[in-house]
């Protein structure tokens, strides 16, 4: 029995995987703030697997984790997960005399393309894009995660595709985030809700200019790293999950328009077929969690089992 933890600024999901990959387990918990309330949430999510789910906690054989920010390649140090008030922490080091296992961690975003890729039995090659907060990406190829040199591949949304456009918390203009992702989009339409994304949606189609020009924005934002994935990477299929997803067919279809029109006027990106090769992870899928408890089978190459 593998257990795997998406580990979220405001929640950790935690799922039970069988030998044959199968979820026979899952649970959700508030995570906390800064290193040792993290290390703790890790520790009370594998005993409420086994307190709420009924896993037996002697089959538990590893624990991946799948957590924000940067995780130093070959060890289990994260560094600047801000939004967990961590700057650095060795995870394993913190909980494995607590979990009697072997604990594994990797960037949320690189487990969730991994989780996403067998979720959705992709073939060949796939990049996963990441709609929360921020935009990310990661990458997965013949089953296996694929990092680049430096660990940093799929990590689009920093690149501007507007140097006019709104200002990004990175310095510059125009990114890809600043444009798409659902903190900066909350941020300027200032409004209070519980979802501003959907508040945004919900008040274009009701004609509001504020509302409509953010939409666009995230269409824009969203179809330049469909455009960016596939133009570097050449993906069989860009998968789009995270927080936004709850958007559903209003979010695809408006990539999906701002893709065609993008290609009205050139033959080459005509012939990439780009809208048809997104497609929208289903909403609430345990992808994070799943990937990293594949992670945290393995010791060297993430590979599908």
């Amino acid at each position: 029995m593998r257990v795997g933890l998406d580990v979220g600024g405001t929640k950790t999901d935690a799922v039970a995987v069988d030998a044959g990959g199968a979820v026979v387990g899952r649970v959700r918990l508030a995570t906390g703030w800064g290193p040792e309330a993290v290390t703790r949430t890790v520790i009370e999510a594998v005993g409420a697997l086994s307190r709420d789910a009924g896993i037996d906690r002697a089959r538990i054989t590893s624990v991946g984790i799948g957590i924000p920010g940067q995780v130093e390649p070959g060890t289990s140090r994260v560094m600047h997960a801000v939004n967990l008030g961590v700057e650095e922490l060795d995870l394993a080091a913190a909980t494995a005399t607590a979990l009697g296992v072997p604990v594994r961690v990797e960037n949320d975003v690189k487990a969730a393309a991994l989780g996403a890729f067998v979720l959705h039995d992709v073939s060949g090659s796939m990049a996963y894009l990441n709609l929360g907060t921020g935009v990310a990406a990661g990458f997965v190829r013949a089953g296996e995660i694929w990092r680049g040199a430096r660990g940093t591949a799929g990590e689009v949304g920093h690149i501007s595709v507007d140097p006019n456009g709104p200002l990004c918390r990175c310095g510059q203009r125009g990114c890809i985030e600043a444009l798409a992702g659902g903190g900066a989009i909350a941020a300027r339409w200032a409004r209070p809700g519980a979802l501003p994304v959907r508040d945004v949606f919900d008040a274009s189609d009701a004609g509001d200019p504020v509302a409509a020009a953010l939409r666009a924005g995230l269409a824009r934002g969203v179809a330049s790293a469909v455009r960016v994935l596939v133009l570097t990477a050449d993906v069989d299929v860009v998968l789009i999950g995270g927080g936004l997803t709850a958007l559903g067919d209003r979010l695809v279809g408006d990539v999906a328009a701002e893709l065609s029109a993008s290609a009205s006027a050139s033959p080459f990106l005509r012939s990439l077929h780009l809208e048809e090769r997104v497609e929208l992870l289903p909403p609430g899928s345990p992808a994070a969690a799943l990937g990293a408890a594949l992670v945290g089978a393995t010791r060297d190459e993430v590979s599908v089992p």
